[in-house]
Order: C-alpha cells, then structure tokens, then sequence
C-alpha cells in the first residue's frame, strides 16, 4: 500500500520567479513578507528544510534536513489557482485562461440575465470585501446579482444568504459555466455568498467553485484509472471539475482542512489524498493581511507535528503552493512567484533538489512512486 499526501498551501509564493517582471511581480515574494510577522512560527517546516531551498535566504537553515527540498518555477502562463494546481497534475498550459480587465463583455453578461432570469450589478474587476461594500445595499434593494471578476480567470457571483440562498446562488452560477466556455471559457465561475447588513457585510464560508474541466488527463485520471484511491480535500474537486477523484470532502477552511487530513491519515486508503488550505489566500493573501497569513501559517506548523506522527513508514507527503498572493506587495491580486517543495517521509532522501522549473515535477514524482 502507498499513500501520498499533496498539500497545496495555497498562494504560499516564495518569490524570484524568473518571469515575474512579465507579469507586474517583481519583487513580490510572500513567505518573506510573513517572515516579518511576530506571528510567524515554523519550527517544524525549519526542521524540514524550507529554509533550505534556494533564493529562501531569510530564514533559519538546518545542517540536517529531514525533507528533500526544492523551488519550482511555473512553466504556464499564468498565475491562479487552476492553471497552479493543473500544473502540478502535469498540465502545462502554454495560453493563459481569459481575463477581463474592463468587465465582462456586453454579450456575455445579456446571456446570462437572460438565462438566469435576473439582473446583474458591477461587471467590474473588483476585491470581494469592496464589491459587497459598494454594491451590497443596492443589491438588497434590487435582488440583482453582483458580478465581478479579477485580475484572475473568474466569473464571480455574490449574493446575500437573505436574499438568494446559497443553493440558488449556486445555480446561477452553473448557468454562468454553461455560457462561459471557448473564448470566454474562464477558469472558474465562484459563489460568493454573504451576510451582514449595510456597512457591516461579510462574506460566509459557503463560497463554491465551478471550473472549467482539463483539457486533457491529468494525474488524478491516471490514478483513478489505475485503481488507485483519488481522495479530495477542500476545493481539489472544484478545481478538477470532479475529474479523477474517488472520494470527495468539502471544507469550510484550513482548520477544518486539517483535521480532515488528520481523519484521513486514519484509514487504509492506497494512492493519493489530495488537499488545498485555501485560507492562507481568500481570507490572508487577498485581503494584504500579513499577520493573520503569518499566524495561519504557524498553525500549519503546529499541524505538521500530529500529521508526522500518523505516518506510517511507507507515506509520503508533500508541501507545495499553486502561487503567491503577497500580502505586501502592491494591489490585491495573485503573485507571480516560484513555490516551495517539501518531500517527507522516512523512505525519503533528504536532500537540496534546486532549482526545478515545472511544477509537474511533483506529478512525475507521484507517478513514479506508484509505478505507473
């Protein structure tokens, strides 16, 4: 029996990529600028060897690494969270997905008034505390969508729980996936549900995502087609549109993420749980909070130290990120940043694998540790 553990500390960006200046992201490095923070506490990951890797010069080394170590740069252009964790799946995207820095275009959103049977609001790329902020009251009035996007691939719909509960929100975001695909084919249409009144709104844990499928296998077909266990945590299944799993566990945040991974590690599965810890990004990198990324991040560390002791002799676990999402850097948006990569397990060699450019290493990695 085999069981690998892939968790993408999501936007957890260590800087110098070497195409950031291509993007608007020079300079942007995230676990430097959390590194700053009183929060800031990784005993566990320093034991692993993250301060190993190259260009992490900030950071406390060890002599003794119990992790093979290494950075990894992204081949695909772009710098969100499907193209990131299709990558580590063995996707190299060679096109960005689209992205619409002027609102989505006026045929797109009729279509979707149309098909949903309902108004939308904003069409702007917007920060998701600031859109509801401007727009909330208006739509508690009106009963209208609000639509927005990013600098990302994403078609966004928030809409208060009082007014259209989460399930109908979600609906309307499946009539959104529908429309959007070829030219427009985003990578992600994303419920955004809120609450609160005027002046105090805030958005609930009840986001969903709807993604637009692979264009082609990825890892997780190849294992589950193999016969391999594909075990998601988190948004995993979101993002993969439900291709290649076999089991599927939603979660509300890293806590719960965690403790699901915990569970886990408990059963008799063979092959790959694949896990995403979306606060470091949604709730710490988006919203530039460097203490609160730093602190979640310490928590993390905590973590590590239960997770460690469930393994089992024949384990593997890997750490990874998708992108940054610096909390210092300028505006609100992902980071074009390489990512860390820790190798555990006690069949592993510790040691500095440098530089790797592609983050399908780690599914070449994956395959070969399963034979296939």
């Amino acid at each position: 029996m085999r069981r690998i553990f892939l968790c993408v500390l999501d936007s957890l960006g260590i800087g110098n990529a070497p195409d950031a200046v291509f993007f608007g992201d020079k300079g942007a490095d995230t676990l430097r600028s959390i590194s700053s923070s009183e929060k800031f506490r990784i005993d566990n990951l320093i034991k692993l060897g993250i301060g190993n890797i190259d260009t992490v010069d900030y950071l406390e080394k060890t002599s003794s690494p119990l992790a093979a170590v290494g950075r990894l740069t992204e081949k695909s252009k772009g710098k969100d969270t499907t193209i990131g964790h299709w990558e580590i799946a063995g996707i190299v995207s060679e096109n960005p997905l689209p992205t619409y820095p002027d609102g989505f275009p006026e045929e797109v959103i009729n279509e979707f008034e149309n098909e949903a049977g309902v108004k939308a609001l904003c069409n702007k790329p917007y920060s998701g505390t600031d859109v509801i902020r401007d727009y909330g009251e208006e739509h508690l009035k009106t009963g209208r969508l609000i639509v927005y996007t990013s600098a990302d691939s994403v078609f966004q719909i928030a809409a208060h729980e009082d007014v259209i509960s989460p399930e109908k929100l979600y609906d309307y975001c499946r009539i959104a996936r529908k429309i959007l695909t070829g030219k427009h084919g985003v990578g992600r249409v994303i419920a955004r549900p809120f609450v609160g009144k005027n002046g105090n709104f805030s958005r609930t844990a009840n986001r969903h995502d709807f993604s637009i499928e692979p264009p082609e296998k990825t890892l997780l077909d190849c294992l589950k087609e193999k016969g391999f266990d594909v075990i998601s945590i988190g948004k995993i299944s979101d993002i993969f549109a439900g291709k290649g799993i076999t089991k599927s566990i939603f979660t509300h945040s890293n806590k719960e993420g965690m403790e699901k991974m915990l569970e886990t590690a408990k059963e008799n599965f063979n092959g790959l749980c694949f896990a995403n810890l979306v606060d470091f990004d949604m709730i710490y990198g988006h919203r530039r909070d460097k203490d609160g990324y730093a602190k979640a991040l310490s928590e993390f560390d905590d973590f590590l130290h239960e997770f460690i002791k469930k393994m089992k002799d024949e384990d593997i676990l890997i750490i990874t990120a998708d992108h940054g999402c610096d909390p210092c850097f300028k505006g609100t948006d992902h980071t074009r940043e390489s990512v860390p990569l820790i190798i555990y397990g006690k069949k592993i060699c510790p040691e500095n694998l440098g530089t790797i450019n592609g983050f399908d290493f780690i599914s070449d990695f994956i395959k070969k540790s399963v034979g296939i």
